[in-house]
């Protein structure tokens, strides 16, 4: 019981911090704005591979790695998972210095939701009258924002699929986290570093172009690789449903910095969006909490029943 309550709480914990360090990765992106958003994508990738080898080795990770290697399923889950990350930063990355970080806390406001969506679809889980409800309303305020200010809810949608789907992959994956992302960036790398190489051939990239741009490129590793690895050790450690609500930390952040500190326009469309993203999360949490109660005093009832039997049998 012991185990299982510090095991729960390091979860949490990790799951936290992750949150926490992605909410404030846009003021990150934000400060290498001159650069293509591939550049950067292509730089974390690369450097995240530079970043995870000397762990892998003090670690002793190789033995965990090879036997992912020659594991075709292993293979296969990465190489979706990879596409799918790499999917993500491009958008996210993109999102951000186009000034759209509204679309892009939106999208990860909404990924809690198609978690959900997931349970139901991949999982066959049944939802309750107020999950349905909550579902319901987070799509009609996305609707109403793809009315009234669609060019960009594109971004919002491909955040969340894309990142429900890769935390649904790299659940049921048989490998841990560091091993996972080791593999997922090396499969990545080839063609990053190709497209490197290509924009410092052809005169296009910045990585020298000044020192405080090298430093903040050269720091693309740790910052990519630190909160993913959070993550995807908190996902072994807490129920899905439990890390999904730990994302609303994210997404407030990011909500928070677009409007106060890069001024983008919180517009009537975005404003009936997220209110009816919030009101939903709400009602969601709301309804989790009851359930869980509910399955707690079952659970108790249960416990002193069995308790009972022998002591209360009649000779």
């Amino acid at each position: 019981m012991t185990h299982d309550h510090g095991h729960i709480r390091g979860g949490l914990l990790l799951g936290l911090g992750a949150y926490l360090l992605w909410g404030v990765l846009p003021l990150y992106f934000k400060a290498l704005d001159h650069l293509l958003p591939t550049e950067i994508v292509a730089h974390r990738i690369v450097w995240s591979l530079l970043f995870l080898g000397p762990l892998v080795m003090l670690w002793k990770r190789w033995p965990a790695i090879r036997r992912g290697l020659g594991s075709i399923r292993i293979m296969a889950t990465l190489a979706l998972t990879a596409a799918l990350i790499a999917g993500n930063w491009l958008v996210y990355v993109w999102a951000v210095l186009n000034d759209h970080l509204l679309e892009g806390s939106l999208g990860y406001y909404l990924n809690p939701l198609v978690n959900v969506l997931l349970g139901v679809v991949l999982l066959k889980e049944r939802l309750t009258k107020a999950q349905t409800f909550a579902v319901a309303l987070a799509g009609t305020g996305v609707a109403v924002l793809a009315l009234g200010a669609g060019d960009a809810i594109w971004i919002s949608l491909t955040l969340a699929g894309s990142f429900a789907l890769y935390g649904f992959f790299r659940k049921v994956a048989p490998v841990e986290a560091l091993e996972g992302l080791s593999i997922e960036t090396a499969l990545l790398t080839p063609l990053a570093l190709g497209w490197i190489l290509w924009l410092e051939g052809s005169g296009q990239g910045g990585f020298t172009s000044d020192p405080l741009t090298t430093i903040l490129i050269l720091l693309a590793g740790a910052a990519t690789a630190i909160p993913l690895l959070m993550f995807t050790a908190a996902s072994k450690r807490l129920p899905y449903s439990t890390l999904g609500f730990l994302q609303y930390v994210a997404p407030s952040i990011q909500f928070l910095i677009a409007v106060l500190l890069f001024g983008e326009k919180l517009t009537t469309a975005h404003a009936v969006c997220f209110g009816a993203i919030w009101t939903a999360l709400l009602i969601f949490a709301v309804d989790g909490l009851r359930a869980g109660r509910a399955a707690a005093r079952e659970r108790a009832a249960a416990l002193k029943a069995a308790a009972c039997a022998e002591p209360c049998r009649v000779p």
